[in-house]
């Protein structure tokens, strides 16, 4: 994980954390939400974000200064639903926000077969999460850091009983966010495992012509709606306009080989030249060998997403099929880490588009 530059301009002149920056949980106590616990995490540096303790340790809304970085769904935050996992019900609770998580057995649409039943995007955004701790930033001795930890478990009788241990981290005057997951499986038989991280991105982040920035091959997810939006004619590179054809579920989604660095890391975000600045994603490609970025350009619910996962979200029977779907043994565990930094040096914004061929 990357580490704070930061000197202490407050040293001898600030006692308490909160006037700069830290980590502060309430619970909701109005609408569809109302009882859900969250922690406002502030890095001081201009970049906050709502964590969402009850609904998976997700994020939800996100702004840099005045400006919003995610993109929220009509209903927002609302009430956890273990339960949810079949058909279309994920949408129901479906956030948008910054972070959603999706798994830990299943990526992709609604499906049955003989492994049995599974809803779109599995059930991990909708179980509580158990907190572990929370690490305040601690100025008197130096330490920038802070972080929330918390353990959410996916679980049932006969199986699948997969433990995902997630770790939240910003520091003091460093406008990134840190997340550090590791999926245990609890069990004591091999089970299926697929994970994928839903990155919402709205305006005024995106808006008309804002570059979204990745190096390597796009294809279209290949439905009619997919084709529309990712083909050689088309510049899907660049946010578009509200589009009629997005109106209601309009949509596309091109899955996208990641070109990664030397060390294996993959650096893709979108940059907004009108509010200079660029949101930047960094993930290990060993680890998230896919992403998928999905368009919705739809009047009012305006959304572009990048979606690292260890599979495109083709479902857990097309993976089986393709040979791609992975076991965890039982006491196994796999460590997922991303990281999302917003820059503001130009100098900075000229290497992320070097790096990435724009």
């Amino acid at each position: 994980m990357a580490k704070s530059n930061l000197k202490s301009p407050w040293q001898n002149k600030v006692i308490n954390h909160a006037q700069i920056g830290g980590i502060e949980t309430s619970v909701l106590d109005n609408g569809p939400g109302k009882g859900t616990r969250i922690a406002w995490i502030n890095t001081g540096a201009g970049l906050r974000y709502k964590v969402v303790i009850d609904r998976g340790l997700d994020i939800t809304e996100a702004f840099y200064n005045q400006h919003s970085l995610a993109w929220l769904s009509h209903a927002g935050v609302t009430a956890p639903r273990p339960d949810a996992n079949r058909g279309l019900e994920w949408l129901y609770s479906f956030a948008g926000g910054l972070v959603t998580t999706c798994g830990l057995t299943h990526v992709g649409g609604p499906e049955t077969d003989n492994f049995g039943e599974r809803g779109l995007h599995g059930r991990v955004s909708n179980i509580p999460a158990m907190l572990e701790s929370i690490v305040q930033p601690d100025l008197t001795a130096a330490k920038p850091g802070m972080s929330i930890t918390a353990v959410i478990k996916e679980s049932r009788v006969f199986g699948p009983n997969l433990e995902l241990k997630r770790t939240i981290s910003s520091s003091i005057g460093e406008p990134a966010i840190r997340i550090h997951d590791v999926v245990t499986n609890l069990g004591n038989t091999p089970t299926p495992h697929m994970i994928l991280y839903h990155c919402n991105y709205g305006w005024p982040l995106v808006d008309e012509g804002i570059q979204i920035v990745w190096k390597g091959k796009c294809v279209s997810r290949g439905l009619d709606m997919d084709n529309a939006i990712f083909n050689s004619k088309h510049n899907y590179r660049k946010c578009q306009k509200p589009r009629d054809s997005h109106r209601g579920g309009g949509e596309a989604c091109g899955f996208i080989d990641v070109r990664a660095d030397k060390k294996g890391v993959c650096t893709v975000g979108l940059y907004n030249r009108r509010l200079g600045f660029a949101l930047v994603m960094r993930y290990n490609k060993k680890q998230l060998p896919c992403l998928a970025n999905w368009q919705h350009w739809g009047a009012g619910e305006y959304v572009t997403a990048f979606e690292p996962g260890t599979n495109p979200p083709i479902g857990q029977a097309k993976a089986r099929e393709q040979k791609k779907l992975i076991h965890i043994a039982p006491g196994k565990s796999r460590t997922y880490d991303l990281e999302m930094t917003v820059l503001t040096d130009k100098e900075q914004i000229k290497r992320f588009l070097k790096a990435a061929g724009q």
